[in-house]
């Protein structure tokens, strides 16, 4: 059974025969019936903006204050907005809200590819559809199309999707201003910086409202997240049509810009000019790396199996191998993170962090011991031949801890699975 039920009856003509009112009311009224009992929202979709046809047709807004139409009130909520993009926004954040996932449509025949179109953009695959076609049994046809609606075309969808996006786009910032924090050992030719979680508009708790990454897992849609990066290209001043991000896994591999792309990945290098790189966190170092000599720059991502596994010596040998860099040219600063304030892992984990240095473990004869990867990764930066000066691990909002401060940070240890995501950038300026 449908968790949250959708009518639509947007942007559709209603012949003014009184017939044509009490059959559309013994439809709605039937459709109440059968999932009032289990449903936990049931809602009527009416855009503000249809308008009185020539040949004397109305829409259902104006027809809500008469012709039966007050009896609805207190089955259904009705959401009317300017747009459909608008509508569908506002609906979902109600059925979040409420935490549902599964939402059954209803709508004209004609209406329900157009639907599917705004659903695919505007949800993700934690949300499951089904659609019915609306039917009304009537002498005459009841529900005709106002516009006719053609889906075949790459620009009809084109329209869909530029729709969606002024509207996000309009949308105000939450939780404040955009903010970036940067290290004063990255000089200028670079364009970097670490993001917080505030200045987006993501809404929803746990990801509001600056997140910047989009999970099939998660309530935020790509739609929302490349808002929010559009966002931040302007705070910041980079190409958002240039903007990579590392395909986590928790490894060490790189890739290297300009050579074929891996299918995973948790460094990258570039020397090309006007490209923003990117790493994410959310308890796990977004760390990034600049060699003002050679003009080059890089990313990684390093949690505990990637601190382990060396991905941030295993990016500086990238910047060496690929364009020629020296060790004691190259900066690297560690983003925001979890601390050993907040981090444990299992003891048979914990172990090889107290063999790399027992100060990288408190608690270590615990059964889950506290662990410092910040600490280690900095180890073994310095073991590898980086000038331990040219490391930027502390000072000011850079070292908080992401758990401990949920108003600058998100954080997978505090949030659990619908976790949102901050980043660390780099760019060489053009």
């Amino acid at each position: 059974m449908a968790e949250a039920v959708l009518i639509d009856l947007s942007d559709l003509q209603l012949n003014s025969q009184k017939n044509f009112h009490e059959a559309l009311l013994k439809t709605l009224d039937g459709i109440h019936a059968h999932h009032a009992p289990e449903a936990k929202f049931l809602c009527i979709i009416c855009c503000s903006n249809t308008t009185k046809e020539k040949d004397g047709g109305y829409s259902l807004c104006e027809l809500e204050a008469g012709n039966g139409f007050s009896r609805l009130v207190g089955k259904f909520e009705t959401v009317s907005n300017p747009s459909l993009a608008a509508s569908l926004y506002t609906i979902k954040q109600k059925i979040d809200e409420k935490n549902l996932s599964h939402i059954k449509v209803i709508a004209p025949e004609h209406r329900k590819l157009f639907m599917k179109a705004y659903v695919d953009q505007l949800f993700t695959k934690v949300y499951t559809f089904e659609f019915e076609d609306l039917q009304v049994a009537c002498r005459d046809s009841l529900l005709k199309p106002s516009t006719e609606i053609n889906l075949t075309t790459t620009h009809e969808l084109e329209n869909i999707q530029s729709e969606i996006e002024a509207y996000l786009r309009s949308l105000p910032a939450l939780k404040g201003d955009l903010t970036i924090v940067t290290s004063p050992l990255i000089p200028d030719i670079f364009l970097h910086g670490f993001t917080t979680r505030t200045g987006g508009i993501s809404y929803i708790p746990t990801l509001s409202s600056l997140n910047l990454f989009s999970s099939s897992k998660r309530r935020d849609p790509k739609v929302v997240v490349q808002e929010n990066v559009r966002r931040l290209a302007n705070a910041a001043g980079f190409n958002a049509e240039k903007f990579y991000r590392i395909k986590t896994d928790h490894a060490n591999d790189v890739w290297v810009m300009g050579k074929k792309e891996p299918e995973s990945y948790d460094g990258i290098v570039t020397n090309q000019r006007g490209v923003t790189i990117t790493a994410l966190g959310a308890d796990c170092i977004p760390i990034v790396f600049a060699d003002p000599v050679k003009k080059a720059c890089g990313v990684a991502h390093s949690g505990w199996k990637g601190t382990l596994l060396g991905v941030a010596m295993a990016t500086v040998n990238a910047m060496i191998a690929e364009y020629g860099c020296d060790l004691e040219d190259i900066i690297v600063v560690l983003g925001p993170s979890v601390g050993s304030c907040c981090f444990t892992l299992p003891k048979e984990s914990a172990i090889s962090f107290h063999s790399l240095h027992p100060s990288c473990v408190r608690q270590f004869d615990s059964p889950s011991p506290y662990v410092d990867i910040r600490k280690a990764t900095r180890i073994l930066l310095e073991q590898g031949g980086i000038l331990p000066q040219n490391i930027q691990d502390q000072k000011e909002e850079l070292d908080l801890c992401t758990s401990c401060h949920p108003e600058k940070f998100f954080s997978h240890v505090r949030d659990g699975l619908n976790f949102g995501t901050q980043i660390g950038f780099i760019s060489l300026r053009e």
